[in-house]
């Protein structure tokens, strides 16, 4: 039965034809990719449990079903997005900000694919240390910045394609930390340089890792195992110019906060751009960036959709967010400080700790959007009146047979 695209999910994707993927690519699946798919499938079912919420005004009932908060899943990014908002609010410097991205060429990014891990820890490595070398150079900026770096390994297609986006502040501290050096307006670093000096530390990097014997190599890749072969292939991708570049700045902390609001918690394909599932084949809206951003629909097999959805499936345990210089962990705060101080701006007041907080309340102290409030009344508020427990059904409401 087709779905419609109001109610169209990835998870339905999923459960229809998740079991015959399984079946089909029992060897191919890694134990990451299987759980992804059952998260994904159990999120906001029975399965999950949840509890029973009824409006204390006109007695309206709703189950809500618990969440599988697995990251890859497009349902649960939600709050953990708002919280990480929040967090990063008191960190943001009154200056202009600025956005770099750094993409891999398509033969090392078949390299990474097989080699997860160590490529994309290489790829957050080089690019940090590409903007640190150039801001320092004082033929450039002369200073010591701080960058925010977030990976993607998608294209709008779904196909593999790791880039990180970096979010630098436009600016930073002299050698000396006397004193505060901007950049120009409108202009941070220059992007050919850029480029160049990634192209260099990222194959100098695979060089050495290929010499520990810390690469694998699989299907088309297992002829480069041979040291000339491997060599060769780092020489050709050496002459190919690797794509940095800088978007428009943002301006202030303001449009910072919007534009990490969309970039740091997202997952390979939201559901709002999936339009239709009828007779095995998935359509989805996707721009063409070679068209200048055309929208367009594309068609595909649910067997291919899910496999390319299950191509970004991280390491467990990686971390696709990441600071660096003036922002890492280690100097964030005595840095921070410092950099306001050479600003002559004023250290922004701490809110109260939310974490104790019920999720709801939470959630719309840092949003402004309630979970409370009664969808069909409208001035009611809906109270758990009920929780069950994973597999269970409500004895509050009738069971889900949707």
């Amino acid at each position: 039965m087709a779905a419609t695209p109001l109610q169209l999910e990835v998870a339905d994707i999923f459960r229809q034809h998740g079991p015959e993927y399984r079946q089909a690519h029992a060897e191919a699946l890694s134990r990451g990719q299987r759980r992804v798919m059952g998260a994904i499938e159990r999120c906001r079912t029975a399965a999950l449990g949840g509890h029973v919420e009824q409006c204390d005004a006109c007695g309206h009932l709703r189950i809500a079903y618990n969440s599988c908060r697995d990251r890859h899943c497009p349902k649960c990014q939600s709050l953990a997005r708002a919280q990480w908002l929040e967090q990063r609010q008191a960190e943001l410097l009154e200056v202009e900000y600025f956005h770099v991205v750094f993409t891999l060429p398509e033969p090392i990014a078949a390299l990474a694919y097989q080699n997860k891990k160590l490529l994309y820890d290489m790829l957050f490595h080089a690019s940090a240390q590409t903007l640190r070398i150039i801001a320092a150079d004082p033929k450039h900026l002369g200073a010591e910045i701080g960058c925010l770096a977030i990976l993607h390994t998608w294209g709008q297609n779904l196909l593999h394609h790791p880039h990180v986006h970096c979010v630098v502040p436009g600016g930073g501290i002299s050698p000396d930390g006397s004193r505060w050096i901007g950049c120009r307006p409108g202009f941070f670093l220059p992007v050919r340089v850029l480029s160049r000096l990634f192209r260099r530390l990222f194959l100098e990097s695979l060089h050495k890792s290929f010499e520990a014997g810390a690469l694998q190599f699989f299907s088309s890749l297992e002829s480069l195992r041979d040291k000339a072969a491997f060599a060769a292939y780092l020489a050709a991708a050496a002459k190919t110019e690797w794509v940095v570049y800088a978007k428009a700045p943002f301006g202030g902390p303001a449009q910072v906060l919007r534009y990490l609001g969309r970039y740091t918690h997202r997952v390979a394909i939201s559901n709002n751009r999936l339009l239709g599932l009828e007779d095995g084949r998935v359509s989805f809206l996707w721009k063409d960036y070679k068209h200048e951003g055309a929208k367009r629909v594309m068609n595909l097999a649910a067997d291919e959709f899910i496999r390319r959805f299950l191509l970004h499936v991280l390491p467990e345990g990686f971390q696709h967010i990441r600071s660096y210089g003036l922002l890492a962990n280690r100097y964030r705060e005595t840095k921070l400080a410092l950099c306001r101080t050479l600003l002559g701006t004023p250290t922004p007041a701490g809110d109260e700790p939310t974490e104790a907080l019920d999720y709801r309340d939470r959630y719309q102290m840092i949003t402004g959007s309630s979970l409370r409030d009664c969808p069909v009344c409208g001035h009611g508020h809906m109270m758990c009146i009920e929780t069950f427990a994973a597999g269970a059904f409500p004895r509050a409401a009738p069971p889900d047979t949707s």
